[in-house]
This record gives structure tokens, C-alpha cells and sequence, in this order.
């Protein structure tokens, strides 16, 4: 059983978490184009589909950390500090994303169609905070492969 959940939680992160990542990556350039003089016509449209994406896959992903805490607890981790200082950052990515990823783009693609559209400025904030949530995510797996203090010798 513990292979199983150990199977279905990487494949959760790969197909839920990838997406998220890459999309919300190429949003802010994606706005940025929406947004120049003159904008490019289908930016805008692109820039909603990622939102989209990022929203969709945002819900799917919460399968990762249920399926990582199932797959932890048949292992018996769930007091290792490795794991401990991964669910951490899973929280912290997690706030990122619904508190900030999320409704900035939700804001800035809803301004697309206002008649003053919104300000470029939003879009470099948008972008660092997006570039944090990467790097959680990179933390995290890099938590996941090396498991400081493990004793399985991998």
C-alpha cells in the first residue's frame, strides 16, 4: 500500500504541481504583452487560459499533500524534521498561491476588459511572489529526494 500512496503522491505533484509552476511563470509576461503599446492582440487571451490553469490545477493539488501525508504516515515520518520543515513550506506555497497568485491574477485579467486597464506595476510584485512559490516547490522536492537524516541510505 505505502507504494501505491508513494506513487499516486509524485504523480499528483507532477501532473498538478508542474502545471501550476509553468503557468503561473508565464503569466506576468503574458501581461505584459496584453498590456504594452500596442498590445498584442492575443495575449490577453492567453493570459486568462493561465490563470485558468493555475486555478484548475490549484484544486487538483490538493492531493499532493494528502496523498504525501498518507504515504508519511505508512512510512511512519510524520515526526521527521525533513518532512516536518517540507509540509511547512507545502503551507507556505499553499498561502502564497490562494492569497496572492491567485486573486493578482484574478485582478489583472478582470482589468483587461475595464476601460482603464490595470497598472504594470502590479505585474513585477506578481511576478517575484511567483518566483517565491517556485522556489518552495523547489525546496520541497529537493526535501523529498535527499530526506536529510534518512536512514534508507538513498
Amino acid at each position: 500500500m505505502t507504494k501505491f500512496l508513494l506513487a499516486v503522491h509524485v504523480l499528483a505533484a507532477i501532473i498538478a504541481i508542474g502545471p501550476i509552476t509553468v503557468a503561473a511563470s508565464m503569466f506576468p509576461a503574458m501581461m505584459r504583452r496584453a498590456l504594452a503599446v500596442p498590445p498584442d492582440p492575443q495575449a490577453a487571451s492567453w493570459a486568462r487560459l493561465l490563470h485558468r490553469i493555475c486555478r484548475v490545477y490549484a484544486v487538483a493539488g490538493v492531493a499532493v499533500p494528502v496523498f504525501g501525508l498518507a504515504t508519511a504516515s505508512s512510512l511512519g515520518v510524520l515526526t521527521d524534521a525533513w518532512l516536518l520543515v517540507s509540509m511547512a513550506l507545502t503551507v507556505a506555497a499553499a498561502l502564497l498561491l490562494t492569497l496572492v497568485v491567485l486573486p493578482h491574477q484574478a485582478a489583472l485579467t478582470a482589468g483587461l476588459d475595464a476601460p482603464e486597464p490595470p497598472a504594470g506595476r502590479a505585474i513585477p510584485r506578481l511576478a517575484m511572489v511567483t518566483g517565491m512559490f517556485n522556489l518552495l516547490w523547489a525546496v520541497v522536492t529537493v526535501l523529498m529526494i535527499v530526506r536529510p537524516g534518512s536512514t534508507t541510505g538513498a
